[in-house]
């Protein structure tokens, strides 16, 4: 009677020791006394004790940093550049059997990859294209890992540090680039401007009323800011009588 409780005590424990949950986004490689049997999917599981265990693995989508990198780009400027790589397994038994570990793998070729990339470019391109390197970053990473498993669907450029001479080099273009672009919009003003006054002077000659008009206004100007009485040295008619012996 004894050893009747013993023996079912002992086979409750070896159950619950056996019990395995497996989350939604997690798949289970299962082991035999070392030797791959299956790959288990979500839900209530159990294993034999000792001689069988699983190894759980996340197939959401995971992002690893890709740390800061010294790089010298292809018009030798020293910088350095940092990511983030986005990557989810796509095959859960090739991912445990393929590689040791695998995120520490993918950051490691991630690293590789951006040395590369951007050691083929020249800053500029580097600062305004950095969608385009992170996507071949990708497509390198992601045809490597490929036998492991595992799907790399993004890398993004993060973080670009540059040399303070560099910095001050930059602003320094940048400023002059803008005063360049000034100077252009006001050369362009004043060559408006000079048109439209050429054209109101040939207005202005046509008409007598119009050219008695300005000099009114151009008198009344000169009284406000001068605040001070014009006198005028000859009738306002002699200016028709110049007019005319000036078209003779």
């Amino acid at each position: 009677m004894v050893w009747g409780y013993y023996a079912g005590g002992i086979a409750v424990l070896i159950f619950l020791f056996g019990i395995r949950i497996v989350n939604q986004y997690e798949r289970a490689v299962k082991f035999r006394l070392g030797r791959y049997v299956r790959t288990l999917q979500p839900g209530f599981r159990w294993v034999i004790p000792i001689i069988e265990r699983v190894r759980k693995v996340d197939i959401r989508v995971i992002a690893t940093d890709i740390p800061s990198q010294e790089v010298i780009t292809k018009d030798n400027v020293p910088m350095k550049v940092n990511g983030v790589v986005f990557f989810k397994v796509v095959n859960s038994e090739k991912a445990v059997l393929e590689v040791e570990d695998y995120k520490f793998a993918i950051s490691q070729l991630a690293q590789s990859a951006l040395r590369d990339m951007t050691g083929k470019s020249e800053l500029d391109t580097v600062l305004a294209k950095r969608e385009e390197i992170g996507n071949q970053i990708q497509k390198v990473v992601d045809m490597e890992t490929d036998p492991w498993g595992i799907k790399v669907t993004d890398v993004k450029i993060k973080d670009i540090e540059l040399p303070e001479n560099m910095k001050r080099a930059m602003a320094h273009q940048a400023e002059a680039e803008r005063d360049r672009r000034a100077r252009i919009i006001n050369a362009e003003a004043e060559k408006q401007a000079a048109q439209k006054l050429l054209e109101a002077g040939k207005i202005i000659e046509k008409s007598d009323s119009a050219l008695k008009l300005r000099f009114y206004q151009t008198l009344n100007d000169i009284a406000e800011e001068k605040n001070s009485t014009i006198v005028m040295p000859f009738p306002e008619e002699m200016l028709s009588f110049f007019k005319k012996n000036g078209k003779k």
